[in-house]
């Protein structure tokens, strides 16, 4: 079976660099054999490619695509923790956040970007326990923003 980094070659997918803190925090804590991620927007080289609600200015297919980019940014993250994704032996939970217009209710959906990811780079090792929340505001105006928790051995 393929390395995660190979997997993700073949998804025509590469790690981007690590998104630094944008305030007082650490971008990932390990704490015995867990890595939890700090909250990850859709940086794209230093930038949010869009903001805004979800259900108003930003669509559930764009937004999906954000929440993919949220969790390759963590991978990213855990990557610098850990050095090789292979480390990684089981990912636990993702909680997912959507910046929601107050009519929306499709945030299972949105998230769903990341899960999948994680499910495509990780096989039966990616599928993961999930929290997919609705909220008014996210920092910068960003649409989306993720967490991850994973096991390494």
């Amino acid at each position: 079976m393929s390395s995660p980094e190979e997997r993700l070659s073949e998804l025509g997918l590469s790690l981007p660099d690590l998104v630094r803190p944008m305030a007082a925090y650490v971008p990932t804590v390990r704490s015995g054999s867990f890595v939890y991620t700090a909250g990850q927007l859709p940086m794209v080289n230093g930038q949010l490619p869009r903001t805004g609600k979800v259900g108003a200015e930003v669509g559930t297919d764009e937004a999906r695509e954000l929440a993919a980019q949220c969790a390759l940014n963590a991978l990213a993250a855990i990557k610098a923790e850990v050095g090789e994704l292979s480390a990684v032996t089981r990912v636990v939970k993702v909680v997912g956040f959507v910046a929601s217009d107050p009519d929306y209710y499709d945030q299972p959906e949105v998230i769903n970007g990341a899960s999948e990811l994680l499910g495509a780079v990780f096989g039966d090792k990616g599928q993961h326990a999930r929290s997919a929340v609705g909220v008014a505001v996210l920092p910068r105006n960003a649409p989306v923003e993720v967490e991850v928790i994973v096991e390494v051995g």
